[in-house]
């Protein structure tokens, strides 16, 4: 996370919310050591000991091998991101910088059970099929007989127990109004430039 305060989140709704939108994170652990990644998509889970990220991994994933054991990890969502140049500033002897947003959920990971890894699978197509309405909902159940539980055995369920939850939305909160403005059209119609608004509104 960037150091400065201006950027920082700590609102778990506001991140939970962000994750929710954007639910593709990237997986960052080191369980003998050696520095690893995979990206998978979640699904928040609310449980009674907290919150959780559900996510699944292929059998052949390195990390997929620590699985057992569990580790610690840091799935890190990624928002859109964008150059800021100096010329879109009013004030003068300003320095380029980047404009960008990320959410990370730092925790413990640990194995799934095969009902739960289902559960899991259906809740994520569910999830993301209801982004496509008024498209039909596609569900496992036009898959043909067998097909689904062969394709199962290739995945493992993961989850991560969130014990720090954090995000920078760093949206050029430390500049004066009319710089951030200036920033904000010098970007038209970039995503950030809309985030950038939407944190002065």
């Amino acid at each position: 996370m960037h150091p400065a305060p201006a950027f920082a989140v700590k609102d778990e709704q506001r991140l939970l919310a962000w994750i929710g939108a954007h639910p593709f994170m990237t997986l960052a652990a080191a369980p003998q050591g050696r520095p690893l990644i995979a990206q998978a998509p979640v699904v928040i889970r609310s449980l009674s000991g907290g919150l959780a990220l559900d996510f699944h991994l292929s059998r052949g994933n390195a990390l997929a091998t620590a699985l057992a054991g569990g580790f610690r990890g840091v799935l890190l969502g990624l928002g859109p991101d964008a150059y800021i140049s100096p010329d879109w500033y009013e004030s003068v002897d300003q320095v380029p910088t980047w404009n960008y947003v990320s959410v990370e959920a730092e925790g413990s990971v640990t194995a799934l059970d095969e009902n739960s890894l289902t559960t899991l699978l259906d809740d994520l197509s569910a999830q993301e099929e209801a982004r496509l309405l008024p498209k039909a909902p596609w569900t496992r159940a036009k898959m043909s007989s067998g097909v689904f539980e062969r394709m199962h055995t290739a995945i493992l369920g993961c989850r991560l127990s969130i014990e720090r939850l954090e995000g920078t939305f760093k949206l050029s909160q430390n500049k004066g109004v009319m710089d951030r403005a200036g920033a904000a059209a010098g970007l038209g119609d970039h995503p950030v430039a809309g985030l950038m608004r939407d944190e002065d509104a």
